[in-house]
């Protein structure tokens, strides 16, 4: 018989380790070389509801090998057109932007999407959209940055547990098959593990079949340290409630595979999700032949790391620590940083990612900017060929990166059925501006970040001011002719 959603989410991410979605990060390139190191489940970067629906549509790229989610470029306005036609460096970009390509012969059973949003009927959109070519579909119910709070999604829908579950359980209810729906949340108090707890119980009585937390509050900064010890005793308290029978993942700071091993064992959680490690280093996900054994022996030992008195370590501690041996900064495990970059730049030649997205990624991976300050001494950020920041931020396509990190290989492509590159499945039309510049960035982001982050907040406060005021005119504009009651349309 057919397997149930939660069943399916079972398979998925009991024992898992997964590629957190991150935004600009997680497209094809990085999600296949993860999957290629040892992840077993990666997650898109997160696409707002909107986005991926009309004028949207659903392109199979036969030249690649892959199935596209595309803005056309008709749907731009003329200077956006004009714009995208002279990219000579990015050949999609004649066609219009790619929001999302997926390598089903790579990806199959081991892709979630991840949506932001903040209504009903929008999430379920967005996921009729996409779900034939995915394996799951998560809710961001993390994102603390600004243009996703102020639109009600993100770590928006941790103050509004009404909407968040119902959110999941109209995914949950009109989704007509068996792709389990999962959230991705964060801790909602620094210390008091009960607003967390009781929230992911919600999410699991709307429908949830997989929750992720991540171990920070809204407002906490990646370089100050995750917060382990409170995140501890909310799994802890998860994995006694008997109406919370989900997978729980966890996220945030497991730099090593020691800090993977600790946490498992003391959380008792399903799965781990990297993000930042990742891109430090993707061949984190290698587990080793011999650490599911030692894994055992340490849950039969019912020991974590000790003091010479005999004491558990304190997880504040234990996060400080400069982790060596096997499992530590400096794992055999690992491949060299230098050779993790040129494997991925390959894996952009591979699937035609955007330069620019493939060059913030690089600098992502180069520069320990947003770990927390304890870990930073344990990061080697030096490169054997010598690159940095600002010869990476001077290269203006891939066969720039090609050359700065002296790339000797390629990932062969699929032989194409036809010469034509693809053949659309779906239309689309409608009036769509700038969504080509969803990847683009400053170099400013990596070479002179305090600067650019004032100056990016300060336009981001006009925007958003310029369009409020708007909506307000415009629900004016509505209530005056607008009848005097009205619903919303039931889910």
């Amino acid at each position: 018989s057919e397997l149930t959603p939660q069943e399916i989410a079972n398979t998925l991410f009991q024992n898992s380790e997964i590629l957190a979605p991150m935004v600009r990060a997680s497209t094809t390139p990085l999600r296949t070389l993860a999957l290629s190191h040892g992840a077993s489940l990666v997650y898109t970067e997160e696409l707002v509801d909107r986005s991926i629906t009309s004028p949207t549509e659903r392109i199979i790229n036969e030249e690649l090998g892959t199935i596209d989610y595309r803005v056309p470029k008709h749907t731009y306005s003329a200077k956006v057109q004009r714009r995208l036609e002279k990219d000579v460096d990015n050949p999609d970009a004649r066609h219009g932007a790619v929001l999302l390509r997926i390598d089903p012969t790579v990806e199959k059973h081991r892709l979630i999407y991840q949506m932001g949003t903040g209504e009903p009927n929008l999430a379920l959109n967005a996921a009729l959209t996409v779900v034939r070519d995915v394996d799951g579909l998560d809710v961001n119910m993390g994102c603390p940055k600004k243009f996703s709070v102020s639109g009600g999604m993100g770590s928006a829908l941790l103050s509004d547990m009404k909407r968040a579950c119902d959110i999941i359980q109209t995914l949950r209810r009109n989704i007509n098959c068996n792709k389990p729906v999962s959230a991705k949340i964060r801790l909602l108090d620094e210390d008091n593990p009960k607003p967390t707890v009781d929230f992911v119980r919600g999410l699991v009585k709307a429908g949830a079949n997989a929750i992720a937390i991540h171990g920070r509050i809204r407002g906490d900064e990646s370089h100050v340290m995750a917060r382990w010890g409170t995140l501890i005793e909310v799994v802890r308290e998860l994995k006694m409630c008997g109406d919370v029978n989900v997978p729980i993942v966890i996220n945030g700071d497991l730099y090593t595979r020691e800090d993977i091993r600790e946490m498992k064992w003391r959380t008792g959680c399903d799965g781990i999700m990297l993000a930042r490690p990742a891109l430090y280093n993707i061949g984190l996900f290698h587990r080793g032949k011999d650490e599911e054994e030692e894994t055992k022996k340490k849950e039969s030992d019912d020991g974590a790391r000790t003091t010479d008195t005999g004491e558990e370590i304190p997880i504040s501690q234990f996060q400080q620590t400069n982790h060596s041996g096997n499992y530590g900064y400096n794992s055999p495990l690992l491949h060299s940083r230098t050779s993790i970059v040129q494997e991925y730049i390959a894996h952009c030649v591979r699937y035609r990612a955007h330069s620019k997205n493939a060059k913030y990624v690089v600098c992502e991976m180069m520069n320990a900017r947003r770990a927390p300050t304890t870990r930073v001494p344990f990061l080697n950020m030096e490169y054997e060929g010598g690159q940095n920041i600002q010869s990476v931020c001077k290269c203006r396509n891939l066969n720039d990166l090609i050359r700065v990190w002296d790339c000797k290989w390629t990932i062969p492509m699929p032989l194409a059925k036809s010469s034509s590159s693809s053949s659309a499945a779906a239309g689309g039309g409608g009036g769509v501006d700038a969504q080509g510049d969803l990847h683009n960035y400053d170099d400013r982001y990596f070479l002179d970040h305090d600067r650019f982050r004032k100056e990016r907040n300060v336009a981001l406060n006009d925007q958003l001011s310029l369009s409020k005021k708007m909506s307000e005119e415009k629900k004016d504009d509505d209530d005056d002719d607008a009848p005097t009651s009205s619903k919303r349309p039931k889910i």
